[in-house]
């Protein structure tokens, strides 16, 4: 079974580099890829409010064999929950979901710059974190502007910046901003939702390793530093993202990876989010 690196985040928490997300799994069929995916090794679960299968994951965690305190889980909140007393309210609503005491990660899930309540919703999480609800709290989707004016107003710091992130989209510049604030970068939508995985450029890097194009894309993110959560419902890949601990890239492939960045998402911008 392959041993995934740790990361140590701002807050000396231990979190999983290689991790297991779950958008767009519904909630039955996500407690069978859940377990699959413990089964094969990973610690790191990954799922959010808006994606309707908490319960699913909570029951994963239940029936495996590894003990609840070596997995660690991350939820989201849901955009129509910010602000102080929803916030509090939609966390209680996770928890029971789950079926577990304390969550290893909450994140805000997009900024909703329109609405302007992630000052607001940050407190609330930052009361929850100093109870010893959750071990650690960071954000999702979040720009420069808003990561300077979350630090500027607030006590807590991020411990994570969950963003989509990929080799056409390398996010260069927040990550500069990560690393300057001690904010761990994770990557959603770390394969592009797919579509790298039928480029040439990718494809004959793969080919000179003996490895599949998803593999040696994770292995980039792992390279650079991010953590990182593909998602699979199908077995085999649940396992074959996983064996990626047993090469390396040359510094010469990471570059390359990294200049077919595009600045192209697949997903929703964050200022487009509200």
């Amino acid at each position: 079974m392959p041993l995934v690196p740790d990361v140590t985040l701002n807050n000396r928490v231990r979190m999983p580099q290689l991790g297991f997300g779950v958008w767009q799994v519904g909630n039955d069929e996500v407690v069978e890829s859940v377990q699959t995916a413990i089964e094969a090794g990973y610690r790191n679960i990954d799922t959010a409010q808006l994606y309707g299968n908490e319960a699913g994951v909570g029951e994963a965690v239940r029936r495996s064999e590894v003990p609840r305190e070596d997995l660690f889980i991350t939820s989201k909140l849901a955009n129509d929950s910010q602000g102080r007393d929803a916030t509090l309210r939609a966390f209680d609503e996770s928890m029971r979901r789950l079926g577990i005491d304390t969550l290893d990660l909450f994140l805000i899930h997009w900024p909703l710059p329109e609405r302007d309540t992630y000052i607001e919703t940050w407190k609330a999480m930052e009361k929850l974190y100093a109870d010893g609800r959750i071990r650690a709290i960071g954000v999702s989707n979040f720009q420069v502007d808003h990561l300077t004016r979350l630090i500027a107003e607030t006590s807590v710091i991020p411990a994570v910046n969950q963003i989509e992130l990929h080799p056409r989209l390398t996010q260069a510049e927040l990550r500069r901003f990560h690393k300057k604030h001690g904010i761990a970068t994770e990557a959603w939508s770390p394969l592009g939702q797919g579509n790298l995985l039928k480029d040439p450029e990718i494809g004959a890097i793969a080919e000179s390793y003996g490895k599949t194009p998803a593999q040696v894309i994770l292995r980039w993110h792992l390279d650079i530093g991010n953590v990182v959560i593909p998602k699979s419902v199908t077995a085999s890949r649940i396992r074959a993202n996983i064996e990626v601990f047993d090469f390396e890239l040359d510094a010469a492939d990471v570059e390359r990876l990294s200049e077919l960045n595009a600045d192209q998402r697949f997903g929703l911008h964050p200022d487009a989010v509200n």
